[in-house]
């Protein structure tokens, strides 16, 4: 029983060393070289609408001359190359994240951010839309492997004040690529560069932002919390720990054993995965669509002010809803912010789906639709990503992490196939109640399922039954080994 109870302690303080750490450049390394995987997936994520937009004409031509009857073929490869990563990405994530809780998340990462690279630089070269499946499927497999291998690493590395914060600034990385995605377009077709080397070239920068965190990928150091608690291997967790701990060090030995069942988080699966699937359902969908649906709103201005709107679109509303979130998710919660940007965000789709008049008024439409953006990110864009890195064990946190994080790139997947056949079913304004609905669905799973973990400890978020406690406020504090 002594010894056991000793083991613990090592874990403890393993782990309180890293709760209380001060934030240092070690943070800041690590939230740049795990954002630039957030950055590449929503760069390519706004391109592809545009560059499907420019390359269609020219690949349907081709097409159709050898397929004369092939229209409705060529219409569904177009959809699938649209959403085909967003299906790789569920694959990568689950993959990703399992491998990751069995032998280390060091061991594999970096050739997501390999495969991201290669799908990039395939799609820039791309023939048709075989092909662009073919590369799409690659990057697609990456990024999934990006979610749960950063985000669990970053929550690792934080500290308990600040976890939201950071693991929130590295899936804000996401909001650069978004804005830089539709400026990168916008600047070619206004210097008169052809639509077909605009989107060739558009969709190859995507491979520069990880082609340059490879090496960096490859050379940060194991999770410490996983090899002292889910490898019971503390004394390398101790001198992992010395790389970032700003002098604070802890015991090592060896650590006691982290070993929870997945059968004991089904609750808390359905809430992450859950919320996160509703979420992408509605918004990958809207997001890819976007120049589809400002045109039809403002369909005089041509592909050149759509890509315009959308560039003002996310630099007026998006990005400084990213930057609120993860300023606040540490003061008001996790759980706070998700169900306010639910709520919000699906009362501007109900005001969209309404009031038919808005459509007719450009200016009005636009706030409203940019409203719905900014309560997406100051809320379950950058929250159901941070909730998935904390409330799993550390055995299992890269296995959750993944779970959700594929289980939500299916709702993006049907939410992006299914886009154009919703608009012509249902109309603009069913789809909006169809994003209002899923909003509320989301609502309800985050209110009934997640348990708010700001101000807890990784430890405590992940519910690990071995975990020891300080004895008080005080004791939390102390630098281990003083």
């Amino acid at each position: 029983m002594a010894a056991a109870v000793n083991n613990q302690l090592h874990a403890r303080e393993v782990s309180e060393a890293l709760n209380e750490v001060k934030f240092s450049g070690f943070h800041l390394r690590a939230i740049i070289t795990a954002g630039m995987g957030f950055f590449t997936s929503a760069y390519d994520l706004t391109v592809i609408g545009t560059a499907l937009a420019l390359a269609g004409p020219e690949w349907q031509k081709t097409f159709m001359a050898s397929n004369p009857h092939g229209a409705g073929t060529f219409s569904f490869l177009m959809s699938l190359v649209a959403s085909v990563s967003l299906a790789a990405t569920f694959i990568g994530a689950i993959a990703f994240g399992t491998i990751a809780d069995k032998i280390g998340r060091k061991s594999v990462y970096g050739i997501e951010a390999v495969l991201m690279t290669i799908g990039a630089i395939g799609s820039a070269f791309a023939m048709g839309p075989i092909s662009m499946i073919v590369w799409r499927t690659i990057m697609g497999f990456g990024i999934g492997g990006d979610y749960p291998l950063s985000g669990t690493l970053m929550a690792e590395y934080a500290n308990r004040e600040n976890r939201g914060k950071m693991v929130g600034m590295v899936f804000s990385c996401q909001a650069l690529g978004f804005l830089l995605g539709p400026i990168v377009v916008l600047t070619m077709l206004s210097a008169g560069v052809s639509d077909s080397l605009t989107w060739r070239i558009a969709l190859g920068l995507g491979a520069l932002p990880s082609l340059g965190v490879i090496i960096l990928r490859r050379t940060m150091p194991e999770s410490p919390r996983w090899m002292a608690r889910a490898r019971g291997r503390g004394d390398e967790a101790a001198a992992a720990l010395t790389r970032y701990s700003n002098g604070v060090t802890s015991a090592a030995g060896k650590d006691a054993v982290v070993r929870e069942p997945l059968s004991k988080y089904v609750l808390t699966l359905i809430g992450t995965a859950g919320a996160w699937f509703v979420f992408d359902y509605a918004y990958y969908g809207n997001t890819i669509g976007m120049p589809t649906i400002i045109k039809s709103v403002a369909p005089h201005g041509g592909m050149l002010a759509a890509v315009a709107w959308n560039v003002l679109i996310f630099g007026i509303f998006a990005v400084p809803g990213y930057v609120l979130a993860f300023m606040t998710v540490d003061k008001l919660g996790r759980k706070t912010v998700q169900m306010l940007g639910f709520a919000l965000m699906g009362l501007m789709f109900l005001i969209l789906g309404a009031v038919p008049a808005l459509s007719q008024n450009a200016t009005a439409f636009i706030t409203i639709f940019g409203l719905s953006y900014f309560f997406a990110e100051f809320g379950p864009n950058v929250t159901t990503y941070v909730l998935s890195s904390e409330l799993y064990p550390v055995n299992l946190r890269a296995t959750g992490f993944g779970i959700s994080a594929g289980v939500a790139k299916i709702g993006a997947f049907l939410g992006v196939l299914f886009l154009n056949p919703i608009l012509a079913k249902l109309g603009f304004n069913g789809g909006m109640y169809l994003s209002f609905g899923m909003s509320m669905v989301g609502l309800v799973l985050t209110a009934i399922c997640i348990k708010e973990p700001a101000g807890k400890s990784l430890e405590e978020a992940g519910l690990e039954s071995n975990w020891v406690k300080p004895e008080s406020a005080a004791e939390s504090r102390m630098p281990v080994g003083v």
